[in-house]
């Protein structure tokens, strides 16, 4: 059983066999099922250059998905500071909350969101990779603008992205709250978040320290169904552990004709032991443990699958059998300063 609020991160797969256009397509259908399911927000990743995620601007998708929904909170997971001038995210994002007030969230994290070092030298415009003070001024500069420059009113919710004890180090000096990238680097939580609680903070922007984990959460009626679902982000992967970037996302059954190494399955079931795959019983009891071992404030689902049927039925087999939080309590500071 679940009592957090649970949420979503959306990372626009593209599918073998489709295009660019019809996974966008697919993102209103899917923001407009979440809200209705009573999901508490909605999160878009930026990623560029990639044949397997749509290059598409957190901004944009937050823009749309927020005028065709009437709940559930959108904003980005994140928005990459290295890649944009702090006083445009923070024009851009507060100009999303003065007309979506209370729903807009303003994520921020530090990669590039691209493997290939051309396309990193040109989202950055030659610039060469930030360094850690230059991410901290970065990150400060944006929260600096929102309240000095922007002046629209009710402003964003803002959230650092981590997936180290670095990020959450910045979080907790910046008094932020944090989003932890359990999905990518499981092996860190535990050591981040103690790092976060013990040296939060308090800001104008967060009293206390706050905690969003997201999970990979592959949820299907069957053991088998849902490990099916789970083979084309397993190709995904395994070519990530070869140091290959440039690997589609297949479809279910080119997925599992792919010859995986021993090497290959042994690390997958290593990163397999800490997400939540399975049955609805098997899938929500694994999200509770994470739940209960991390202190995690809000749960935030990501469902990397193929075909939007089968994602959005994952989200609906969870929200059914777990325990419906109170969505109505509030869970930070008002978001205007």
């Amino acid at each position: 059983m679940i009592t957090l609020p649970l949420s979503a991160l959306e990372v626009a797969m593209v599918q073998t066999g489709t295009r660019a256009v019809d996974t966008l397509r697919d993102t209103t259908a899917f923001a407009q099922r979440l809200d209705a399911l009573g999901y508490r927000r909605l999160w878009y990743a930026e990623h560029h250059h990639s044949p397997a995620i749509g290059a598409f601007p957190p901004v944009v998708l937050t823009a749309h998905a927020a005028a065709s929904t009437s709940a559930i909170r959108l904003g980005s997971g994140g928005v990459l500071a290295p890649n944009h001038s702090p006083i445009m995210l923070a024009e851009q994002f507060g100009t999303l909350a003065a007309l979506h007030p209370d729903r807009i969230d303003l994520g921020i994290g530090r990669g590039p969101g691209t493997f290939d070092e051309s396309t990193a030298r040109a989202l950055r415009r030659g610039a060469g990779p930030t360094t850690d003070d230059g991410y901290r001024d970065d990150v400060a500069a944006t929260l600096r603008f929102l309240v000095d420059e922007v002046a629209l009113g009710t402003l964003p919710e803002p959230w650092l992205l981590a997936s180290s004890t670095a990020g959450a180090a910045l979080a907790a000096e910046l008094g932020l709250p944090l989003a932890f990238a359990h999905h990518i680097r499981p092996d860190n939580t535990l050591a981040a978040l103690e790092h976060y609680r013990a040296h939060f903070s308090p800001s104008a922007w967060c009293e206390r320290p706050r905690v969003l984990v997201c999970v990979e959460t592959i949820c299907a009626e069957t053991p088998e169904e849902a490990e099916r679902l789970a083979g084309p982000m397993n190709v995904v992967k395994a070519g990530l552990l070869k140091g290959l970037s440039e690997v589609p996302f297949p479809s279910p059954a080119e997925a599992s004709a792919h010859p995986f190494t021993a090497e290959e399955r042994q690390a997958l079931a290593g990163f397999l032991a800490h997400q939540a795959h399975g049955t609805p019983e098997t899938a929500v009891g694994r999200l509770a443990q994470v739940a209960e071992a991390t202190g995690a404030d809000e749960l935030m689902l990501v469902t990397p699958v193929y075909a939007l049927a089968a994602r959005l039925r994952s989200y609906e087999l969870v929200m059914q059998h777990a325990t419906a939080p109170d969505y109505s309590a509030p869970d930070s500071k008002s978001s205007t300063k």
